[in-house]
């Protein structure tokens, strides 16, 4: 059966999805480097195309904006087939170190949000990316000549809630830069048991409002998801046959 809101059949979602927020960034990721990407979604324009890359069959998938619209994505695709779900994104900059225009891999996120919650009843609880995913993705990064930060990150349902004096506290916690995804990714990754992982770009340091240029941010956003990409490969090459 297809989904209440991705309009997909069975077998049209490859295994390896990748999830931007962004429909126009889906499109732009399955246009510039999909081969043979085929429109699966149309519907609440959560574009959702199907290609492949070296060979590897893969999916990108719009999540819309937030934990709630991300839940909800994921929790269709999966019972559309997907196991293993990469999330692709922006982020604002805690950490002193983290400058737009570099990339973040998350290990890990604080659930700043009420999703995460909502499905472990309160209960504490660890959003941790797939150690294997996150390692391919931080070895595929690395070698994508941009600067890269791998660790904590923090999820958080208000954007605009965040302030500059909020910055020292989550940095001297360890936290790299804020987005609005990832923990409730890492969550169902866990309840659902598939393999989870998170590539970012810097967009801009919190405080900042300098937001790094249309075209920086276009060329490094291709620089990370070939990256994902590539780290698709990799793990497809290194998988038990």
């Amino acid at each position: 059966m297809t989904q209440l809101h991705v309009r997909a059949e069975p077998g049209a979602i490859a295994p390896v999805v990748l999830l931007p927020g962004d429909p126009d960034r889906a499109t732009l990721i399955a246009e510039t480097l999909f081969d043979g990407a085929k429109l699966y979604n149309t519907n609440r324009h959560l574009l959702g195309y199907t290609g492949s890359y070296r060979g590897v069959p893969v999916s990108v998938q719009t999540t819309g904006m937030g934990c709630p619209s991300l839940a909800i994505v994921v929790e269709e695709i999966i019972k559309l087939g997907a196991r293993q779900l990469i999330r692709i994104g922006t982020c604002g900059a805690v950490a002193g170190q983290v400058a737009p225009g570099d990339l973040v891999v998350a290990t890990a996120s604080v659930a700043n949000e009420g999703t995460s919650r909502q499905y472990l009843a309160g209960k504490p609880h660890a959003s941790v990316a797939d150690f294997t995913v996150t390692r391919a993705l931080e070895d595929a990064a690395t070698r994508s000549g941009r600067k890269v930060h791998v660790g904590l990150i923090q999820t958080e349902d208000a954007f605009y809630a965040t302030s500059p004096a909020d910055v020292p506290a989550m940095a001297a916690r360890g936290v790299l830069a804020i987005e609005m995804e990832a923990s409730a990714l890492f969550t169902l990754g866990a309840l659902r048991q598939v393999s989870t992982g998170c590539m970012l770009v810097t967009s801009n340091n919190i405080g900042d409002d300098r937001l790094i240029r249309p075209e920086d941010l276009k060329a490094a956003v291709i620089d990370m998801v070939r990256a994902t990409l590539e780290a698709v490969v990799a793990l497809r090459s290194s998988a038990p046959s």
